[in-house]
């Protein structure tokens, strides 16, 4: 988020200086300066900003509490979560709720749907996005996104989480292109569960630590594997521990934070697998095709080579970490 939030409060559109508030969306270097940490609290569902904005003295939960003077909302990519976080606001806030996004996260459609509905109040155009004022406490029908649902594909999902309505095509590659696992695998970066999935129908596997960020995939994770071998943990694949030696990591590390691609992300799954890693294990990872993940493979695996592909994927294996 740009400074746009903080300048709309000094321009008057809104005053949160004494005010219960809650924020919806908050990432770990979003400008706050305009909210008391003290009467904050921020709904945040992924574990690093939620870590990051605790460290830094807000209150930070993954469901929202029932009731606040002002409602934030941030927009997110999602345009169904989006909506969610709005209705939401507009059912919690008592005073005013505040919607902030810029025009490539749709702010500017958003705005004008809802000013059709009468709720919006004001608004402050800066930076290529806005910040707009609603009056709360009007019914949104069909935004509210309560709970996991099975979709078309069989599988439980919600909006906002990865590939929410559609198989992604490179698990999907990926699912059928795994050999025999055997011993503790970890699926690093697990999503809604897809491949982890996938990987339990083999006998030979004992043990599946699910890591994942994302609370909202990780619930729906618990829905789509429910399978006695599988853990759930909600942290940081950067840096998440596992309890023993671990014989298989199976990764489709993410490569966004926001718009851009960002491959240090992915870059950082495949150091922590090298290092969670037993002597002889392996780490099987799909990937766009352009992504430059093998130098770092190379680094930290002593085999390194393509299993498997398409021209948009390809599915990696290093074994043997270098430590």
């Amino acid at each position: 988020m740009t400074s746009r939030l903080s300048l709309a409060a000094e321009d008057g559109l809104f005053d949160a200086s004494d005010a219960a508030t809650v924020i919806f969306g908050a990432r770990a270097s979003d400008d706050l300066t305009s909210f008391d940490p003290s009467k904050t609290t921020v709904v945040q569902g992924m574990w690093p900003d939620h870590k990051a904005l605790l460290q830094r003295g807000f209150e930070t939960v993954v469901d929202a509490p029932d009731t606040a003077d002002i409602a934030v909302v941030l927009l997110p990519r999602s345009k169904g979560l989006a909506r969610h976080w709005i209705a939401q606001a507009m059912q919690i806030a008592k005073s005013r709720v505040i919607v902030d996004g810029q025009k490539t996260d749709g702010i500017d459609s958003l705005a004008r749907e809802l000013r059709t509905m009468g709720t919006v109040i004001d608004s402050f155009a800066k930076a290529h996005g806005k910040t707009v004022v609603l009056e709360p406490g009007a019914a949104l029908p069909g935004w509210l996104d309560p709970a996991p649902r099975k979709t078309t594909t069989g599988f439980y999902t919600r909006q906002g989480v990865f590939s929410a309505d559609r198989i992604d095509p490179g698990s999907r590659l990926f699912a059928a292109a795994l050999p025999r696992l055997v011993g503790h695998v970890v699926d690093l970066g697990a999503g809604w569960g897809y491949l982890s999935h996938h990987i339990l129908v083999q006998n030979s596997v004992s043990i599946l630590d699910l890591v994942e960020a994302d609370k909202s995939a990780l619930d729906c994770a618990k829905l789509n594997v429910p399978d006695p071998r599988a853990s759930f943990h909600w942290a940081d694949a950067r840096d998440w521990r596992p309890s023993g030696a671990v014989d298989v990591v199976v990764s489709n590390p993410p490569f966004h934070t926001g718009r851009k691609a960002e491959p240090d992300l992915g870059i950082a799954f495949i150091t922590s697998a090298a290092r969670i890693l037993a002597p002889k294990g392996s780490l099987f990872l799909v990937a766009n095709r352009h992504l430059p993940y093998e130098a770092a493979l190379v680094e930290h695996f002593k085999d390194v080579e393509e299993i498997d592909g398409d021209p948009a994927y390809k599915i990696l294996r290093g074994t043997r970490p270098r430590r």
